[in-house]
């Protein structure tokens, strides 16, 4: 693979040996059909049916709608219908998402999800599929949209260079996906035992030994506020963080972001240390997670202190395979110290939970090592795509 680096010209920055063309240039719409599937009323579809039905929020995912088969034969019998390897798009909502169709009977959400129809007899589906990936709809013509028109998609001007090399790309590229698929499942199968794992363990059917080989002590039921400090974070502003941590900026700052397990950023002090944390207010309210070393938390971090070692990895995962139940949902979703205090779990003895916690870590930290490879072949993905494509 070169590096061309030609600058304001039709030309990739990175290109396959023996490929000097310059790239041509089309509107998509002279190269392919914008088409979109016939609406389906609220009143024929189901929650369990025969034809999955996808919508803008599942498109790629798990459907939560079903047409019946003779509805969908009927429309097949009268209207266009994708063809396998052609790529659909949502155009409202989170706008942009594109997946290949499959060819599996399915049906979409009217003008929300369209599908490029194209012989590809000029450009290859799958090569459509990186260019329309690699948009930014949220920037078209230098004018925010919230919504793709199909006129936006004909007017949409792409850059494609000859079938070979594209042939080439995206074989490459799929290289690429299918090792990201390969590192999902993976980490999908870790996470998968964990839960078994914990299971088991929380329910007592696989007990530790002590070092001479005996039964741990039995399990007491204790209110967390028996054996916790039960407090919370401080009000930190946002533009106080780096993204990056630093000398300046070494500790880790928690909030109740669904992101990077709630970290938000780094500060240049902290509150705590070695601590269990939960989140207190919104979608994440009841989600409890074990603190290693020193860190700041926002106000919507509830926090536990004990400076007897019941603070660890252990007494955290069975606090949250409990603190769901407690959330108030109200409103607001809220899980208060007051409601926390009164928790009542069985506590292990402090050496067996020593045990459980070191292996619970070992898990985890196999998981956070995945977890990493899969960030890495991702970014080398989008290094690709930026460089591959003009």
């Amino acid at each position: 693979m070169k590096n061309k680096n030609k600058k304001n010209s039709n030309f990739p920055n990175l290109r396959f040996p023996g490929f000097e063309d310059e790239w041509e240039e089309k509107k998509l719409g002279e190269v392919a059909e914008i088409q979109m599937c016939k609406r389906i009323f609220a009143n024929q579809t189901s929650e369990k049916g025969e034809i999955p039905f996808y919508k803008i929020g599942t498109l790629g995912n798990t459907p939560d709608t079903f047409i019946s088969r003779s509805l969908f034969d009927n429309y097949k019998e009268m209207y266009n219908y994708p063809v396998k390897g052609e790529v659909l798009i949502t155009c409202a909502g989170t706008i942009g998402k594109c997946v290949v169709f499959d060819g599996n009977d399915s049906y979409f959400q009217d003008s929300n999800i369209v599908w490029i129809s194209n012989s590809e007899t000029v450009i290859k589906n799958k090569f459509i599929y990186h260019i329309l990936s690699n948009t930014n709809w949220s920037k078209l013509n230098s004018t925010t949209i919230t919504r793709i028109y199909n006129d936006n998609l004909r007017s949409l001007y792409i850059l494609y260079p000859t079938k070979i090399e594209q042939e080439k790309v995206t074989l490459f590229l799929s290289l690429i996906d299918e090792r990201i698929l390969t590192q999902i499942k993976i980490i999908e199968e870790w996470e998968n035992y964990m839960r078994g794992i914990r299971e088991a363990i929380f329910s007592q059917k696989i007990r530790f030994k002590d070092k001479d080989g005996s039964n741990f002590p039995e399990w007491k039921e204790k209110k967390v506020g028996d054996i916790f400090e039960v407090t919370r974070g401080n009000v930190l502003a946002i533009n106080l963080l780096s993204s990056e941590k630093s000398q300046e900026k070494p500790y880790p700052v928690y909030s109740s972001q669904t992101k990077n397990k709630g970290l938000a950023g780094y500060h240049n002090d902290f509150l705590f240390q070695n601590a269990i944390t939960w989140t207190t207010d919104g979608a994440n309210a009841g989600d409890v997670n074990y603190r290693e070393g020193k860190f700041y938390c926002t106000n919507v971090c509830g926090v536990l202190l004990n400076t007897e070692g019941y603070a660890n990895i252990c007494i955290s995962e069975l606090i949250n395979s409990v603190s769901k139940k407690y959330v108030s949902y109200v409103g607001n979703p809220k899980l208060m110290n007051g409601v926390m205090s009164k928790i009542k779990i069985l506590f292990p003895s402090l050496e067996e939970q020593t045990k459980i916690a070191l292996f619970f870590s070992s898990i985890k930290n196999k998981l956070e090592m995945e977890s990493q490879l899969l960030i890495e072949y991702q970014d080398q993905k989008k290094y690709f795509l930026q460089n591959l494509f003009i």
